[in-house]
């Protein structure tokens, strides 16, 4: 989602036929511009990808899942209220909406006498600000946190609201009752009836892979999805390179997208910084020692190296835990770029097994040939 504040918004405007007919031809994706909105409609390339949860904005903490519930309550008094409302008023719409038994009957419950609570609330109004849901004009919200008082108001755009969902159906007419039986009916796409449909249902899975995934590999692949990409990855990974400026590396296990700009990714390796620092120094040593450490193996690494790079970590990296929480942070870095995988081990412990590209951060010793 792109709004008119956004600095490429007149750039998509500018180029918006090339842009929806590439996305619609490729992927089965959706462009929708107007005067004040771009979204793209994407469809999920795999919907067990658990890599990239919504964050907030401010601690950067995984929401969990009460603040998701309490991110759908939010939404749901916002289609119902003014252009302008309160935290105050946000919260109880949020309090009436928690009373359905079916929340209840599924663990969520949600007050605002705690402090946790009212958090949990502020970081789900902190993400709809930064999606220009919300715009604040006037109050903080840190103080709400604090003790429930000083309300804040804020602006409703009810343009990028409206815009947000994008599933194949509304959710209301789902019946499934698990979770994984409902995100895969509120994904579901027609099933192809000809050849050419198959066809064409397949070039758009693979596309959003190539684009979406930072690393495709065969083996995660179906028979049919494997079988189409090796037979097209040429012509696919051409024109997403043309498009993007993405360029591919084809290897026997799979498919990388690689940005050489750095720009088309959310997760960064290498990346400036101690945790950048501590995720490089975690794939090598895995890389280069061909291990599969547990994350208690990796927070003994990180303690050892806080020492020899004491001089230019930000100093709470050798405070008590702080390496646990560096470890963890890394393996799940390196996880969202597919590099490492976590596998439970016979022992009851989870250890971290590299994957195919991570063997590109192994370090030998040089060769020298004589002459």
């Amino acid at each position: 989602m792109l709004t008119a504040r956004d600095d490429d918004f007149r750039l998509v405007r500018r180029h918006v036929a090339e842009l929806a007919g590439w996305f619609a031809d490729q992927a089965g994706w959706r462009l929708t511009v107007d005067a004040g909105t771009a979204r793209l409609l994407k469809k999920p390339a795999a919907l067990d990808d658990a890599t990239r949860p919504a964050r907030a904005p401010k601690t950067k903490v995984p929401f969990t899942r009460r603040r998701y519930v309490l991110l759908c309550l939010a939404l749901a008094v916002l289609e119902r209220s003014d252009s302008q409302i309160t935290l105050g008023r946000l919260a109880e719409g949020v309090l009436t909406g928690a009373t359905d038994p079916a929340l209840a009957q599924a663990g969520i419950t949600f007050g605002m006498a705690r402090r946790e609570e009212r958090a949990d609330l502020v970081a789900v109004v902190r993400l709809l600000l930064s999606w220009d849901v919300l715009t604040r004009v006037q109050g903080d919200e840190d103080a709400f946190v604090a003790d429930g008082g000083n309300d804040v108001l804020y602006d409703l755009d009810r343009r990028v609201s409206g815009g947000l969902l994008a599933t194949s159906r509304g959710a209301s007419t789902v019946t499934a009752t698990s979770f994984t039986e409902r995100l895969a009916v509120l994904a579901a796409e027609p099933l192809p009836e000809t050849e050419d449909l198959r066809l064409r249902s397949l070039r758009h899975a693979m596309t959003r892979r190539l684009l979406d995934d930072p690393v495709v590999y065969y083996a995660e692949l179906t028979e049919a999805e494997r079988a189409y990409l090796v037979s097209q990855r040429v012509g696919i990974t051409r024109r997403i390179a043309e498009f993007t400026g993405l360029v591919p590396e084809l290897r026997a296990e799979g498919i990388a997208m690689a940005d050489p700009d750095d720009t088309l990714t959310d997760v960064h390796l290498p990346e400036p910084g101690t945790d950048g620092h501590v995720t490089l120094l975690i794939a090598t040593m895995i890389a280069t020692d061909g291990i599969a450490p547990t994350v208690r193996d990796l927070t003994r690494f990180v303690q050892t190296q806080a020492k020899v790079h004491a001089s230019h970590w930000r100093k709470t990296a050798t405070a008590p835990g702080a390496a646990a929480d560096l470890a963890e942070q890394a393996v799940t870095t390196l996880e969202a770029l597919k590099l490492v995988v976590r596998i439970p081990d016979d022992h009851g412990q989870t250890r971290i097994h590299p994957r195919s590209a991570l063997m590109r951060f192994a370090v030998a010793e040089p060769t020298i040939k004589k002459a």
